[in-house]
C-alpha cells in the first residue's frame, strides 16, 4: 500500500463507525457467551478441551456430519458456508476471534446444517459435546446467554436474507466490506490502517456473486478513492462512502 498523505486518508482509515452504521444488525455476538462465566462452570466446560491449529482452507466441520462438540476460535477467523449445486460455496457468516461455532447443531440435536473452514491460520479450541451439554444444564448464566445470542443471530440472518433478496450486488459488497472492516479490527491500534485480508473468491462467495464482479467493483471503489488494495488485502479509506453505497435502510 502506498501510504497516502497523512491528513487526507487517515481519518477514514482509523475512525469508528459508531453512530454511522448499526453493526449489531449484521454481526453475530457469540464472543460474550463464555466471558466471565462462574469459575466452577468454566472449569466444567473446559475440563476436556483440546486445541488445534488449522491452516487456511482446512475444514473444521462438514455439513451433514454429526456434532461431537463445539469450537472456540482462540485466534483467527473461520467461514461458515453451504456448498451450492455447482460445487461452489455460499458463505453465510465470517466468525472472528473469540467466537463459538458449531453449537447450533448440538442444541437442535441434529447434524451440522453447514460447513466451517479456516479463513486464515487459526488456533481453535474443541469442547466435547458432553461437557457443553452438562455445563448448559448446570449453568443458568450460560443458558441465558445462549438464548439471547440465538435470538440476536435470528435477527442478523433475517437482515442478511433481506439484503440478498432486495439489494443489488454493489450494495451487498459495500455492506460486507463495512462489516469485514470491523471484524479485522482485532488488536486495533490507533494510527494503524485496518486491512481486510480475504481472497477475492471468498469475498465473492460472501456477497453471492461471481469473483469477476467483485474484482471489477473493487476497482471501481478504488478509482473513487474509497479503498486501496495490496495483493489480496483491502484497506478501506472512506468508510462513510461505503456505508452510503450499502443503502442498508
Amino acid at each position: 500500500m502506498t501510504f497516502i498523505t497523512f491528513f487526507n486518508v487517515n481519518f477514514e482509515l482509523f475512525m469508528s463507525i459508531s453512530g454511522l452504521f448499526p453493526i449489531d444488525m449484521w454481526d453475530f455476538k457469540s464472543q460474550s457467551i463464555l466471558t466471565d462465566l462462574p469459575e466452577e462452570e468454566f472449569a466444567m466446560l473446559t475440563a476436556h478441551q483440546s486445541e488445534q491449529v488449522y491452516n487456511k482452507g482446512e475444514i473444521i466441520f462438514r455439513e451433514g456430519s454429526y456434532p461431537s462438540g463445539i469450537f472456540y476460535i482462540k485466534n483467527g477467523k473461520a467461514k461458515k458456508y453451504k456448498v451450492v449445486k455447482d460445487g461452489g460455496e455460499q458463505i453465510i457468516y465470517v466468525a472472528n476471534t473469540g467466537e463459538l461455532i458449531g453449537y447450533h447443531a448440538i442444541l437442535s440435536d441434529n447434524r451440522y446444517p453447514d460447513s466451517a473452514a479456516a479463513l486464515e491460520k487459526s488456533t481453535i479450541t474443541f469442547i466435547p459435546r458432553e461437557d457443553f451439554l452438562a455445563t448448559l444444564e448446570h449453568s443458568a448464566v450460560l443458558s441465558k446467554r445462549l438464548l439471547k445470542t440465538l435470538s440476536h443471530e435470528f435477527a442478523v440472518l433475517a437482515n442478511s436474507l433481506a439484503l440478498f433478496t432486495q439489494h443489488p450486488v454493489r450494495e451487498r459488497l459495500a455492506l460486507q466490506l463495512v462489516v469485514l472492516r470491523e471484524k479485522y479490527k482485532v488488536n486495533f491500534q490507533p494510527g494503524v490502517p485496518v486491512e481486510i485480508n480475504m481472497a477475492r473468491e471468498d469475498l465473492a462467495n460472501l456477497v453471492g456473486t461471481a469473483r469477476e464482479n467483485v474484482v471489477r467493483m473493487l476497482s471501481e471503489f478504488k478509482e473513487k478513492g474509497i479503498l486501496e488494495t495490496k495483493g489480496r488485502k483491502i484497506i478501506v479509506k472512506d468508510v462513510q462512502q461505503l456505508i452510503a453505497l450499502a443503502n442498508y435502510r
